[in-house]
């Protein structure tokens, strides 16, 4: 009895909610077998559901399920004739549909150095990670069509590629064994703002509307002999063509896929290719360089719109300054090699030669000069390409300043300017005058003085101007003290001087009596009796010939101790009569031991120390 299967191989595609198998069988059984039967069950069902017949042995397709979940799937071929008994195979586990495409994080492009034509595409994405998935596939391929598509399989999410200067395609997926994620898209777009493609580098001369010839510039034959060329005019896809030289730095490409459009700008590349086996390439990363980019037209044609949005600025007695914006590019029909101005003097519908001043085309603003004051000028504006000049604006109107006007404005800014250092002026220079030239103190003008100069003040300088040591002239001064006891380090007339004062005060009798000695004093008499009513305690003492002298304008008490001779005594000094003393010791001896200083003392105080 003849048995067959079970499949020697087999794979699973899951789309949609479907899922697509495939086996091959052994080749004894290829002949045999016509159909074969798919029995599937989810996870943790115990029994095997409906089985689906194949449409022919090789394919079968199960539609209905849920793509999150992960099936185990059997298969078993029909029983025949010529197979009246057929082996299941195993329980294969199908993973579940991914259905989320991933992101593009980053896409950096950067310069390869030491390699001219190629740029360095960093890419990297994410993908969620709760779907299973065994890693990713990248998709990359020339916007142009050019074979081939290369793919190219990771685990990991990123990707490095070397590009040439051309467009491309790129495509990413999450796969596992059974099904391929929706793919993120990017566009690789043509690069040509890079210096070494600049003019001289790469020519084209055009023929005819199907055939034109591409000239290089350097000698490349000796290292490359196979080239690219793809040439594209704005909003479609390039065309191509590879081809071999290895004689000449030039090649006539001919019998174009597509004619050539008049007045329609063209974009040319030229590639090398390493490879010398086949000019076609084999692969897509690291395959070529870009030696060099241009441009060129069949035909050129006149711009068909003049440049729009004409403004005057800067305008003074003789000039003015022009703007204006650019011709778009579908408009010019050619390459544009400038503006042409044309103005002239406007007098209301009279007719005045014109005048016209080309501009370089990559300016938008000019400056006209040589005009005259107060006079009114019409302007118009066009581009120019090697076909001739294109359509004019419409006219602009502007008028130079008038000679008033002019002074007008200067004597404003006389003005202003004047106003400003008047205004601004005076703050910044005493400003200055502090900070570089500081101003000396004056002792007259300080709060000191100030309050000197009030009226009480004066008042009471006044009183104690009398009581100047200098306008003193007295013969005598007699201290009278009463002690009991006296201390051996304290001299007997401080004593007597501190208990007088504290047993009298400010006692009325002795202020009274202290203005009346000053009044005799101030007359110059001295009383009869003043030698009579002293006290036995005396001692005359005279402040100029005093061992101790006061450096303060002022003396304390603890200062009058130390400067007194710790071994002075009381004496008792008999009576004398005025005659009978020495008349110079006599003038000058002082009533009162006291100095004065310039803050107020009244007499009612000094009587209080004395």
């Amino acid at each position: 009895m003849l048995r067959c299967g079970p499949p020697y191989k087999v794979s699973f595609s899951r789309h949609s909610g479907g899922l697509v198998v495939n086996v091959s069988w052994p080749q004894e059984d290829i002949k045999a077998i016509k159909y074969y039967s798919v029995s599937y069950k989810a996870p943790g069902s115990l029994s095997w559901s409906k089985t689906v017949q194949s449409q022919n042995a090789t394919r079968c397709t199960v539609d209905n399920l849920n793509s999150s979940l992960v099936y185990a799937v059997q298969i078993q071929c029909v029983t025949s004739d010529k197979c009246p008994q057929c082996a299941a195979s195993e329980a294969y586990t199908v993973p579940s549909e991914l259905t989320t495409q991933p992101v593009l994080v980053t896409l950096e492009e950067t310069d390869i150095v030491g390699r001219k034509g190629c740029r360095l595409l960093s890419l990297t994405w994410k993908f969620p990670a709760t779907e299973l998935h065994d890693g990713y596939r990248v998709t990359v391929g020339k916007a142009s069509g050019e074979a081939p598509r290369e793919r190219i399989s990771t685990t990991q999410p990123e990707i490095r590629l070397v590009l040439s200067y051309s467009a491309y395609h790129l495509n990413i997926s999450a796969v596992n064994n059974a099904s391929t994620s929706p793919a993120v898209s990017r566009a690789i777009p043509q690069r040509g703002d890079v210096p070494r493609m600049g003019a001289g580098m790469l020519n084209v001369t055009v023929h005819s509307n199907t055939s034109f010839t591409i000239y290089w510039k350097d000698n490349l034959i000796k290292t490359y002999v196979c080239y690219s060329a793809e040439w594209t005019k704005d909003g479609h896809a390039a065309t191509h063509m590879s081809f071999y030289q290895n004689k000449n730095n030039y090649k006539t490409v001919s019998s174009l896929p597509e004619p050539l459009e008049p007045h329609k700008r063209y974009s040319i590349a030229l590639h090398t290719r390493p490879d010398k086996d086949t000019c076609n390439m084999k692969r897509v990363n690291n395959s070529e360089s870009t030696y060099g980019t241009t441009q060129f037209y069949f035909t050129q044609g006149s711009p068909v719109s003049a440049p729009a949005n004409i403004s005057s600025d800067n305008v003074t007695l003789n000039s003015v300054a022009l703007q204006w914006s650019s011709i778009p590019e579908e408009d010019i029909r050619g390459f544009l090699l400038g503006y042409v101005i044309y103005y002239n003097e406007y007098h209301h519908g009279k007719s005045s030669t014109e005048r016209n001043v080309t501009v370089d085309p990559v300016l938008n603003s000019c400056e006209l000069g040589n005009l005259k004051s107060g006079t009114a000028y019409e302007v118009q504006i066009s581009g120019f390409t090697r076909a001739g000049a294109g359509v004019r604006s419409t006219a602009s109107l502007f008028r130079t300043n008038d000679q008033d006007v002019s002074n007008l404005r200067g004597l404003i800014t006389i003005f202003v300017v004047a106003a400003a250092v008047l205004i601004f002026g005076p703050p910044i220079i005493k400003r200055a005058k502090v900070i570089l030239w500081p101003s000396i103190p004056n002792p007259g003008k300080s709060d000191a003085m100030q309050r000197i100069e009030k009226p009480c003040e004066l008042d009471l300088l006044e009183s104690i101007d009398t009581l100047r040591v200098e306008e003193w002239d007295t013969n005598s001064l007699r201290l009278v003290a009463k002690e009991d006891a006296t201390p051996a380090s304290t001299s007997p007339s401080m004593l007597s001087l501190l208990r007088a004062s504290e047993d009298e005060g400010d006692s009325p009798e002795v202020t009274r009596d202290w203005i009346h000695r000053d009044t005799e004093d101030a007359d110059g008499d001295v009383p009869p009796d003043s030698t009579e009513d002293t006290s036995p305690d005396i001692r005359w003492t005279d402040t100029q010939s005093s061992p101790f002298a006061f450096s303060s304008a002022y003396t304390t008490l603890d200062m009058f101790q130390r400067g007194t001779p710790a071994n002075t005594s009381v004496t008792q000094a008999t009576e004398s009569k005025p005659e009978d003393a020495d008349p110079t010791a006599g003038k000058s001896g002082l009533d009162y031991i006291r100095q004065f200083s310039t803050s107020p003392i009244t007499d009612r105080k000094m009587a209080t120390l004395l």
